[in-house]
Formats: C-alpha cells, structure tokens, sequence
C-alpha cells in the first residue's frame, strides 16, 4: 500500500469557488491512485502559478515528512512550471508523483518542467510583441482591463452596501477587530470569499463612506486594536 497527500492548486477564487479546474485534477488523481493505495489527506492553494508562498502546499509537504507518504499532483503546470520550484520541493526529500506522467523520474520531471519553463517565456515575448504591434496601430489597450475594474468596483460597493445591514449600531462602535471576528463567527466571507480581518473591514467601511456619506461618521470608522 501506498500513502499519499493530493495538492491542487486552482488560479483563481472563481475557479476555486466553482470547481472549475479543480474537479478535473481532483478526477485525474482519482483516476492515478489503484485500490490498495490509501490518500490521506487533500490541500488547494488559489493563487497564480508564478507565487511560491504557497501555504497549503506546506501543509502537504509536512504531512507527506510525517507519514511517510508522496504528494501526487494532477498535472506538472497546476504544480510549477519554473525548475527552481520543483527542484527545491525535491531537495526536501518529497516524493512528487505526477498523475499524468505516473512513471516520470525526478530528472525527467526537471526536463518537463524546465520545457514548460521555456514555453512560458516564448509565449510572453510573443504577446509583447503582440502588444506593441497592436499599440503602433493605433490600437487602444486595456479597455477589458479598465472594464473588468469598473465592474469589480461596483461588486465591491454593492457588497459594502449588503454589509452595512449586517452591522448594528451596538457593533459599529466596537473595534474594527471586533466586527471582523463577529461577521467570521457569523460564517459572513468577504466579497472574494476570504475570512474578514481589521484592515479588511476598515476597508470596507471607507468604501461604504465614500459611496454613501453618514452624519454619524464618527462611528463609521472605528478603531483596529483588539
């Protein structure tokens, strides 16, 4: 029998909410693992490719240190495609498996890795000069850009604005922490499906402000300390 801990790592929270993405390395896996295998557990980072803070994929690493077991991954891309990324997860001694490519050796998996490495770098010169082509056109850029802004401010200031019913006047005058642990205790995420802490709430407070003004502004921003 063999142990394993499964990491997947999703880009985006859309894509973490929705499971897209996710349900195809999670089938993938599924599919890798024989009967007399044993998964003991399962973590999923949401955050881009090119960050290497993950925390999850730590979790993982120290309970594949602890019992012994292998970390399986979907697809060599949904874990890194930069060399230094798996070279060093290898360097602690972890057993990586990639369920695409089950029988790959650690050097192999460098030499993929370092393939997709290059690909990514091919493909960003190509959109650059794409890009500056476009600009001495005449083309205009960033229009989706400053569309996608406007439309994830306006879900910011509808989501403050739905926030605001959830705050009493009792609550508003306590600590910008206390509200925080009060709307995590509520099981209330924020408008990205994140966990509510001091500086989040502020935030939100001045964009209820500036959308719409209170007289009772003194109780609008309330302190952070705890």
């Amino acid at each position: 029998m063999s142990l394993f801990v499964a990491y997947y790592r999703v880009s985006t929270e859309r894509q973490g909410k929705s499971g897209l993405g996710l349900a195809a390395q999670k089938w993938r896996i599924k599919e890798f693992l024989t009967p007399v295998d044993q998964l003991i557990g399962e973590f999923c980072d949401v955050q881009s490719g090119r960050d290497d803070s993950r925390v999850e994929l730590q979790r993982a690493i120290q309970m594949a240190k602890r019992e012994d077991a292998r970390i399986v991954i979907a697809r060599l891309d949904r874990f890194s495609r930069r060399v230094s990324f798996i070279a060093n997860i290898l360097e602690q001694g972890i057993g990586l498996v990639c369920a695409e490519m089950p029988n790959a050796t650690d050097f192999q998996l460098h030499i993929f890795a370092a393939l997709a490495q290059e690909e990514r770098r091919l493909i960003s010169e190509r959109t650059k000069a794409a890009l500056a082509e476009a600009k001495r056109r005449g083309v205009i850029l960033g229009a989706n850009g400053q569309n996608l802004a406007a439309k994830n401010r306006k879900a910011a200031d509808e989501f403050a604005a739905m926030l605001r019913t959830k705050l009493d006047a009792d609550l508003m005058r306590r600590s910008c922490s206390e509200i925080a642990r009060h709307l995590n205790d509520a099981g209330i995420m924020t408008v990205t499906g994140r966990r509510f802490y001091p500086q989040t709430v502020k935030n939100y407070l001045k964009r209820l402000h500036a959308i719409s003004p209170s007289p009772t502004k003194g109780n609008l921003l309330p302190g952070t300390t705890s």
